[in-house]
C-alpha cells in the first residue's frame, strides 16, 4: 500500500482524487490539506511514499512545497497537479526536483498508475506538453537544441537509447523488456546518464531529451 500526502486547495477537486486514489485499493491518502504550509511537518510525521501536490495553492504553492521538502535528508517523491499544461511554475518545479506532473483532468486509472510510477522512483511525463515546455524556455530555440544535442552526444548508444525511453514517461521496468536487458541494468545506465549530463532526476532527463528534438 502506498501512502500518500495530498495537498490541494479545492476541496472538490481533493475529495475526488482522494477517493479516486484510496478506491484503487494500492493507495492511502494519509493526510490531505487545502495548502502546503504543513507539508515538512505532514511527511515527517506520516512518511509517505509520495507527495500529490497541486501547483497553485494560497499561500504556500507547489513549488515551494518541492523546494522545502527536498531539502529533507530523505525527502518523498513529489507529483505535480495542473489545471494548465503549461502553467509558468511547473518547469520550475520539476527542476527544482518534482518527479513529474499530471493535468487534474487525467483519467482516473491514469492517475494511479502516475502516482504508483512516482512512488516506484519512475518520472510520470505528458510528451506533449513537457515539448511545448522545452520550446518555450529555450530562449533560442536552434542553439538551445543543438546544445542538448552535443550533450546527449556525450552518451554511449545504450545510455541514450535509456534517456529516449524515460522521456516517452516509460518505468524501468517497461525499458526493460522494451530493450531485452535487466531492471538493474537500465538503472546502471539512467544513473550513468544523469552524472554525465550533471541532472538530479529522470524528469530532467526527459526534458533535456524534448530540448534536443531527440523525444516526441
Amino acid at each position: 500500500m502506498i501512502k500518500a500526502v495530498l495537498l490541494e486547495d479545492e476541496e472538490l477537486v481533493r475529495v475526488s482524487i482522494k477517493m479516486i486514489l484510496e478506491s484503487s485499493g494500492r493507495v492511502e491518502v494519509v493526510a490531505d490539506r487545502d495548502d502546503g504550509v504543513d507539508a515538512v511537518e505532514l511527511v515527517r510525521q506520516h512518511r509517505p511514499g509520495i507527495v500529490v501536490t497541486d501547483i497553485r495553492m494560497p499561500t504556500v504553492d507547489g513549488l515551494e512545497v518541492t523546494r522545502r521538502l527536498q531539502e529533507l535528508s530523505a525527502p518523498p517523491p513529489i507529483l505535480l497537479l495542473t489545471t494548465f499544461d503549461l502553467d509558468e511554475y511547473v518547469y520550475e518545479a520539476l527542476g527544482a526536483g518534482a518527479a513529474g506532473f499530471l493535468l487534474k483532468d487525467t483519467p482516473p486509472r491514469d492517475l494511479v498508475r502516475g502516482v504508483e510510477m512516482v512512488a516506484a522512483g519512475n518520472a510520470v511525463l505528458a510528451p506533449s506538453v513537457l515539448r511545448r515546455m522545452a520550446l518555450r524556455f529555450s530562449g533560442g530555440v536552434v542553439a538551445k537544441q543543438a546544445a542538448a544535442q552535443a550533450r546527449l552526444d556525450t552518451l554511449t548508444d545504450r545510455e541514450r537509447e535509456v534517456v529516449l525511453a524515460v522521456a516517452t514517461g516509460a518505468g524501468n521496468t517497461e525499458i526493460a523488456t522494451r530493450l531485452a536487458v535487466s531492471e538493474a541494468t537500465v538503472k546502471v545506465h539512467v544513473s550513468r546518464a544523469m552524472t554525465k549530463l550533471g541532472l538530479d532526476n529522470r524528469t530532467q532527463l526527459a526534458i533535456l531529451a524534448f530540448q534536443a528534438g531527440a523525444a516526441g
